[in-house]
């Protein structure tokens, strides 16, 4: 039997920048009775809060199962009486120049630079640069359709990879784009994870929308964790709800 289940969190968990819905909570709640429970997404820690954690009502103790990994995993939270990080690969302020001028300028050089965004086109996140093509507010039904197969990031990615040096960019989220130190992926994090837990990969089932070549879960799946691939929050939510009536 599985100890731990972890979550991509928009697309997986929820509509994109949106709480998770009363199903899913209540899914969650009943799910944390029977396993630790991940989330790994390129989000900042205070939206995994406002989209996750603040949507459970949940015994303090349980949350000591809840496991929080921003920005991709490179950083993570765990909870004992309130949330405390135990990691965080953060980059360094040349490296944040550098990364934020070459998005900008492959972003405006490629056509793709918006002039009236929805908040910030590019956010620090301290361990990750993140490049939201339409800005981290954007409505998801704008989102949806920006870069649907990805083309338009893939065509950024392209233009700066040969001058990021020792830094290293993937496609994010609906729009974005994050950048992090080298080889500092889900898989990355989720290898922390289980050395903390001390599990094996066996232990573990993982859900994402982006398990194929080039997407931000493809990592996981690649190191050989069982994962199940989804394209929205309400494929999640049967298959948790499946997992639980077998329980």
């Amino acid at each position: 039997m599985k100890k731990l289940i972890a979550f991509d969190l928009d697309d997986t968990l929820a509509v994109a920048k949106s709480p998770i819905t009363d199903q899913m909570a209540e899914a969650l709640i009943k799910l944390v009775d029977h396993f630790h429970i991940c989330i790994i997404s390129g989000g900042k820690f205070e939206q995994f809060k406002i989209q996750v954690i603040d949507r459970l009502i949940i015994d303090k103790d349980k949350l000591k199962k809840f496991h929080l990994m921003p920005t991709c995993g490179t950083r993570y939270y765990k909870y004992e009486n309130d949330w405390h990080e135990v990691y965080a690969e953060n980059l360094s302020k040349d490296q944040k120049v550098k990364i934020e001028k070459l998005l900008r300028e492959a972003a405006i050089e490629l056509g793709y630079w918006v002039e009236k965004p929805y908040g910030e086109i590019i956010e620090d996140r301290e361990s990750q640069i993140t490049l939201s093509a339409l800005g981290q507010q954007a409505p998801a039904d704008e989102k949806y359709k920006w870069d649907p197969d990805g083309k338009k990031r893939l065509e950024i990615i392209d233009l700066i990879s040969d001058k990021l040096g020792d830094l290293e960019a993937r496609i994010g989220g609906t729009t974005s784009i994050d950048v992090t130190l080298p080889g500092i992926d889900k898989a990355y994090g989720m290898k922390k994870l289980m050395e903390h837990l001390n599990i094996k990969k066996e232990d573990i089932l993982f859900f994402g929308d982006k398990l194929t070549p080039g997407g931000n879960d493809y990592p996981v799946k690649m190191m050989g964790i069982d994962s199940l691939e989804v394209s929205s929050w309400q494929d999640t939510v049967l298959a948790l709800n499946s997992i639980l009536s077998i329980l």
